[in-house]
């Protein structure tokens, strides 16, 4: 097992990160920039190291440093939290040059899955199903045009390379495809400094469905079931809950194999996320895979009693996974919140101080988050501020828990998405779990 751990992130999933490996017996290093020194993760470690200006580009983002840190501390680990540099192959394979553990997947699991044209096509050649589309990137408008007509209307166009709900452009008719897919390669060379788009056929009313897996270097592979994702604004998605409400027990037996064939097709090592698109007719497509822990991770640790960080430290330390598929049991039901600092009406960010805070409690509430009184929310990273996880016997008794919370929940002197959650939670279709990726235009746009 390794002796000391440098988290490569910040926030509350370095704080996450950095409990687990009290728990394990692990030194911890925290990294921070500038602005960043008064830190809850800053505080938790055993040691920290600056390494450098708020810009995430001169800090969070820049491998010298983090390696720079990990060997001035004699670090012998690294965990990449998500988001930042979780799926950039350039961090584990410089890791692996300096003689320190990346912990997550191999350089190749991340390049492979990274692209997301090329996952697709290694995905339809192991026979795992995936949405009708381009048969690899397409070069031109007049290319665009051609696949549109062929697979039919409406389509969505995608960046090949990115993620967070970036780089997608939904186009309903023919005359539109040109302008759109001119648009969509400029945004995403903005966005990932790369501008190769493909195209597939946009399903309507989908629900966003995905499997958490495990895998291990031995070759054994394992998922703790799926997670229902479809609550989202612009492809971000806002809450997540365990398990789907209307996937049955069979058909979560099914997708399960599904998902693991697919991480057993790439050699998958660590913790990852299989995802999927499930229409109204219960079919489901492989749209991606994320290489990293996710941040709606604790809904599935809730409902499984498993603790995803520690499996991914245990991996990456060598050790085999000791559950097998057979002991993974899914107990109630689990629902997260991501509270961001934004206006709940136009999700415009809300950096600021915070001048007053409560978080809810009682059975069955957890709060993951790095804020505190007095902390100021930096307007130079994400504006996710907290995660509410809350764990009931059925969904009814989840629901009733996390209206509980979200009344119970008290920020000042910034605004949270608090209230834009808790109208999502007294809508009738949303309790009765009748809705899909489109549940935030077709309720709340104005």
């Amino acid at each position: 097992m390794f002796q000391k751990i440098l988290i490569a992130n910040r926030g509350e999933i370095a704080l996450r990160i950095i409990r687990a490996c009290k728990e394990l017996g692990i030194k911890s290093v925290a990294v921070h920039s500038t602005v960043d020194a008064n830190a809850l993760h800053v505080k938790f470690a055993d040691e920290s190291v600056c390494i450098g200006p708020a810009a995430s580009s001169k800090s969070y983002l820049h491998i010298p440093s983090i390696i720079s840190a990990a060997e001035i501390t004699g670090a012998d680990a690294i965990h990449p939290g998500y988001g930042f540099l979780s799926e950039n192959p350039a961090l584990p394979e410089v890791c692996e040059a300096c003689g320190i553990t990346f912990i997550g997947p191999t350089p190749e699991n991340i390049r492979l899955m990274g692209n997301k044209v090329r996952a697709i096509s290694i995905m339809k050649g192991a026979g795992i199903p995936t949405i009708p589309g381009s048969d690899g990137q397409i070069e031109s408008a007049e290319e665009a045009v051609i696949v549109a007509d062929k697979i039919g209307y409406p389509i969505i166009m995608k960046a090949a390379e990115g993620g967070g709900g970036k780089g997608l452009r939904v186009v309903e008719k023919k005359e539109d495809v040109a302008k759109s897919f001119n648009l969509i390669k400029k945004e995403i060379e903005a966005a990932f400094g790369e501008a190769n788009v493909y195209i597939e056929k946009f399903l309507i009313n989908p629900k966003h469905i995905e499997f958490q897996i495990l895998g291990d270097s031995s070759g054994q592979i394992i998922h703790l079931g799926e997670r229902d994702c479809s609550i989202q604004r612009r492809h971000q998605k806002l809450l997540e809950e365990a398990p789907c409400a209307i996937i049955s027990p069979k058909q979560r037996e099914k997708m399960g194999k599904t998902a693991v064939k697919a991480a057993a097709t790439v050699g998958y090592v660590s913790a990852g996320t299989i995802e999927f698109l499930m229409d109204s007719d219960g079919n489901y497509y492989f749209i991606e895979m994320n290489t990293r822990i996710q941040v709606e991770h604790p809904v599935t640790e809730m409902v499984t009693g498993v603790d995803l960080v520690k499996e991914q430290i245990r991996i990456a330390a060598g050790e085999s996974l000791k559950l097998k598929q057979e002991d993974v049991k899914i107990f109630g039901h689990s629902i997260e919140c991501r509270i961001n600092a934004e206006d709940p009406d136009k999700f415009i960010p809300c950096p600021g101080k915070i001048t007053a805070l409560n978080f809810p409690g009682g059975p069955g509430i957890r709060v993951d988050t790095a804020i505190y009184t007095d902390y100021t929310v930096l307007p130079n990273y994400d504006s996710l501020i907290c995660k509410l996880i809350v764990h009931g016997i059925d969904r009814e008794d989840a629901l009733a828990k996390m209206n509980r919370a979200l009344e119970e929940f008290h920020v000042e002197g910034i605004k949270t998405t608090i209230p834009f959650h808790r109208k999502v939670l007294a809508n009738k279709a949303f309790r009765e779990g009748h809705f899909s990726t489109n549940f935030i235009s077709e309720h709340f746009s104005k």
